[in-house]
């Protein structure tokens, strides 16, 4: 099938065809008919398989050109950069007509935003907080919204923006086509899209959760985070770490640690990225490192879903993620487009329990190896040993809710019999 069997007009063929784009992926394929239909839909797809162009291409087409001031299609996104991205494609298509798109988030001054919301707009992309802000303070009137894209809808659901988007669907117009997209859908999820959508059409483009095939995975056992540091020095200088990696971690703590490690220790093209950090900088740093300018971005999970970095050839896991769906959307990052790519996960023996859900979901083992030699192995901090057989204790308690845990066993020990009723007599 080719985009001119799936009706996509000549103005945004000749976009796609500038921007490399010459056959479409499955999800498009099967979503995009569904989609100019009116369809509800929900689509699943392994991450870089073309989910943005899958819902943009249709809706952009029934916008057709500009009109009126108040948006007609919203898109919420769970994460800022996402967001960003999103608008970068809808803009590159919409330079093909007149549609108007705008982007709004969180972390910087909503006055900019508001102002270019009041001139008009077709499309907006934004963030669930922020736009909730934007519509109380009357920037935009929502009546003649016709389309509701949620992207990630998995982690929209799941990150406590539930409440703001029940507060949205009271104020939206009842009729209107309703698409959720994400690489994966658990259960709960979709129990909770009930809430959302009205007899949709579930289209699959391969099976859900499953990492991409071109995607080469391995693993490496390390007895704590200190010799994971390590072992990722090892690694580059060895050069078994290509020119550009992406690392990520649980805890913006560990991600401050990797990078300054990696940037006393081998090159200062190394930045990086999560929660406390500023939204410009965050921008900047993904900006550089997409454009290949550095060498090495550590980030927190904040990163995982969405990011689109054509030619990146390899992530680094160097914790494993306690939610599985995570561990997917981590290596996603890589192996985009076609392109062959790595993933390397660094495991100690309090994150097996969370490996074996990564593994679960896989439907495969991940191929763990031993710690090379020549690695230094550091011997573990006592805080951290607690709080690795903390870590341990919680996974065996899930699995087993009578278990009392490894601290148990330490609980101060009752005084005597005797000294009891010494007391006793005391207090006659």
């Amino acid at each position: 099938m080719t985009f001119e069997d799936l009706k996509v007009t000549r103005q945004y063929l000749n976009v796609l065809e500038e921007m490399g784009i010459s056959e479409p992926t499955e999800i498009q394929c099967k979503a995009i008919p569904r989609i100019r239909a009116g369809q509800d839909v929900i689509g699943i797809a392994q991450t870089g398989t073309g989910k943005t162009l899958a819902f943009l291409l249709p809706l952009m087409a029934m916008l057709s050109h500009a009109q009126g001031k108040g948006p007609r299609c919203i898109i919420l996104t769970p994460a800022k950069e996402l967001a960003l991205q999103i608008a970068r494609v809808a803009a590159e298509l919409a330079g093909a007509s007149d549609l108007r798109v705008q982007v709004v988030y969180g972390g910087v001054g909503h006055r900019a935003q508001q102002e270019s919301l009041e001139e008009g707009c077709d499309l907006i992309v934004a963030t669930p907080g922020r736009f909730m802000e934007l519509y109380l303070r009357q920037a935009f009137d929502i009546k003649g919204i016709q389309h509701l894209v949620l992207d990630e809808a998995d982690r929209l659901m799941d990150l406590g923006f539930m409440p703001q988007l029940r507060k949205l669907l009271e104020v939206l117009p009842v009729k209107r086509q309703n698409l959720l997209f994400s690489a994966t859908y658990p259960p709960k999820t979709e129990e909770m899209a009930g809430e959302f959508l009205l007899w949709p059409t579930r289209v699959e483009a391969s099976p859900q959760s499953t990492a991409v095939d071109i995607i080469e995975q391995s693993g490496i056992k390390a007895p704590n985070f200190g010799t994971k540091l390590n072992l990722l020095e090892a690694l580059i200088r060895d050069g078994d770490i290509p020119e550009q990696a992406l690392l990520f971690v649980r805890e913006k703590d560990q991600a401050e640690r990797i990078g300054q490690r990696i940037a006393q220790a081998i090159t200062s093209s190394v930045r990086t990225l999560h929660a406390n950090k500023g939204q410009n900088s965050r921008i900047n740093a993904m900006d550089a490192f997409k454009a290949g300018e550095l060498r090495f971005l550590v980030a927190t999970d904040v990163a995982s879903r969405g990011i689109d970095v054509p030619r990146l050839d390899m992530v680094i896991n160097v914790t494993v993620p306690k939610d599985p769906h995570d561990y997917i959307h981590r290596i996603g990052r890589t192996g985009r487009a076609k392109r062959k790519g790595r993933a390397l996960t660094l495991v100690d023996p309090s994150e097996m329990a969370a490996l074996k859900r990564v593994e679960g979901l896989l439907g495969a083992p991940l191929m763990l190896t031993p710690l090379p030699e020549g690695v230094e192995e550091v011997p573990t901090p006592k805080w951290e040993a607690q709080a690795m057989a903390r870590a341990v204790d919680r996974e065996k308690r899930k699995a087993d809710p009578t278990f009392k845990g490894a601290f148990h066993e330490k609980k101060r020990k009752p005084s005597s019999g005797k000294g009891r009723s010494g007391r006793h007599k005391g207090r006659r």
